[in-house]
């Protein structure tokens, strides 16, 4: 057998091509290293002026009869139990709806129905935001919910929260499917072995194995409706100011509805001098809402995610 004897010069990289891998990673370093630096000058910004704003806004300010900026009048609470509430009907509109297209696309629908239904209802997600909106006083409520409602504001917190929810049903369902059928088939055949029907097996046996992505999707369909600002502004009647209101059949601002009123400088104009700062404070308070989720849904998920 001939064997070939091959120099150290033959292994090396020739010195282009070393020129060029250096100079991609460089390039790459370069690109991650801007995304750093964009992320800590907007963290940095929205903390400086939210400071900006804690720091010269007295007490009895945040507390008041309502979020009236022009007036000197930075009630926080009125805008979170808003949000909370517009959040809490969405998920009452998108959780079951979302699980229960999960669950027939994962366990029951046949493949051909599967490969049409599951691209038609991520399509809902494709849906502007701000025409939802528009569905909500056009038809949810004076079709709908005037019909259970004697007394109902024309704008109100309730056809907003189905509003949110519409939109949160594609992303919940998505994710959804997505963990049951993640889930071993020998776990829905050896259960089937053991006599169950698909109904049983669906619900004693998938859908306890995929807990954690579904708790995952909960999760992020409700960050996803905490962070909604066409739909709340236009169907809640969130404007720059709001009063405060428990009833969700009267209307009311959120926190991103009330950022996008400052958001525009319509405040500005005339009024208080920290309203445009109350803006950043309201960014501020969002992201670490925001953040708290995404770390509670990070703890649930690791707690309840299951090994095969």
């Amino acid at each position: 057998m001939n064997m070939t004897t091959i120099s150290a010069e033959e292994l090396q990289t020739a010195s282009g091509r070393r020129l060029r891998s250096s100079l991609a990673r460089w390039m790459f370093l370069l690109a991650s290293a801007v995304t750093i630096l964009i992320s800590g000058l907007i963290i940095w910004t929205i903390a400086s002026e939210a400071w900006t704003f804690a720091s010269q806004v007295a007490a009895d300010q945040l507390q008041t009869i309502g979020w009236f900026p022009r007036r000197g009048m930075f009630d926080i609470g009125t805008l979170i139990l808003n949000s909370a509430q517009i959040a809490i009907v969405s998920m009452i509109v998108a959780v079951p709806s979302g699980l229960g297209a999960a669950i027939y696309l994962s366990e029951y629908a046949h493949p051909r129905v599967r490969r049409i239904m599951k691209p038609t209802l991520e399509l809902l997600a494709s849906v502007p935001s701000v025409v939802l909106g528009v569905f909500a006083i056009s038809f949810i409520t004076p079709v709908v919910l005037s019909k259970f409602f004697d007394e109902i504001n024309f704008f109100n917190k309730l056809a907003a929260g189905i509003g949110v929810g519409l939109l949160v049903i594609p992303l919940i369902a998505s994710i959804s499917e997505d963990a049951l059928r993640a889930v071993p088939r020998d776990l829905r055949e050896a259960s089937a072995g053991l006599g169950a029907r698909k109904a049983t097996t669906a619900i004693r046996v998938v859908i306890p194995a995929a807990l954690s992505g579904l708790m995952a999707a909960i999760i992020v369909g409700f960050s996803r409706a905490i962070g909604e600002t066409m739909v709340v502004t236009i169907a809640s009647g969130g404007g720059d100011t709001s009063l405060f209101e428990t009833s969700i059949k009267e209307s009311g601002g959120t926190v991103t509805s009330a950022m996008a009123a400052l958001g525009l400088g319509t405040d500005q104009v005339a009024g208080n001098d920290l309203a445009f700062q109350s803006l950043y404070f309201l960014g501020a308070l969002l992201f670490i809402i925001t953040l708290v989720m995404n770390m509670l849904g990070n703890l649930i998920v690791r707690r309840m995610q299951e090994r095969y």
